[in-house]
């Protein structure tokens, strides 16, 4: 079924190599003096490429919104109320058992369902909570004029930076998990291909 539009598969490989080339340039910061040593880049060249690639994520995302917003795409990520934690519990017990028995899925993907509920809450608070967060502490650190000075007596631009420092890691986590579960389809490269042909291979087959 083709389930991934043409603006959802540009945006979502644009969104990877940007995320990967932040978390590179982001560790290379930590873990690198402005002298003389090194930990993957220069510090120059991670300040210079994780601000750019900073920027294109930001307007990347702005087109995220809008194109969830005018499209029918954002109807994915709505949580509704009814038997959701119920249903969060079955994916669960899937994901950490039933899948090694061969079990069906209980939630395949539709045309009007194409994340689990797990999937959808992890989705939701990774576009809708994590990535603002980012985006904001960074731009932040990038205009620290622009942060609040003192918060409960600490300096407004540590708590950013630690704020930034600590939603990176977590979307890093992310990353990983998600690609993990990427492997989870029909075949291991089946999700993978979805996103490059726009169309969702059924585990059915």
């Amino acid at each position: 079924m083709y389930l991934y539009p043409v603006w959802v598969r540009l945006w979502h490989v644009l969104n990877a190599v940007l995320i990967i080339i932040l978390i590179v340039t982001g560790i290379s910061m930590q873990y690198t003096d402005k002298e003389n040593s090194f930990f993957i880049v220069s510090f120059q060249r991670a300040v210079k490429w994780h601000n750019v690639a900073a920027i294109i994520l930001t307007f990347n995302y702005i087109i995220f919104v809008t194109g969830n917003v005018l499209s029918g795409n954002g109807k994915y990520y709505r949580i509704g109320k009814k038997n959701f934690l119920s249903d969060l519990g079955k994916q669960l017990r899937y994901y950490s058992w039933g899948m090694f028995r061969g079990e069906k899925h209980p939630f395949p993907v539709t045309v009007d369902r194409k994340f689990n509920p797990l999937q959808k809450l992890t989705y939701v608070l990774a576009m809708y909570v994590a990535l603002p967060l980012i985006i904001i502490t960074g731009l932040g650190l990038m205009f620290p004029e622009t942060t609040v000075n003192r918060i409960f007596g600490t300096s407004g631009l540590l708590l950013t930076d630690i704020l930034h420092i600590t939603v990176g890691f977590l979307i890093s986590v992310f990353v990983i998990i998600h690609i993990y579960t990427c492997t989870l389809g029909a075949r291991p490269n089946s999700l993978f291909r979805g996103i490059i042909t726009g169309y969702h291979e059924s585990e059915e087959h």
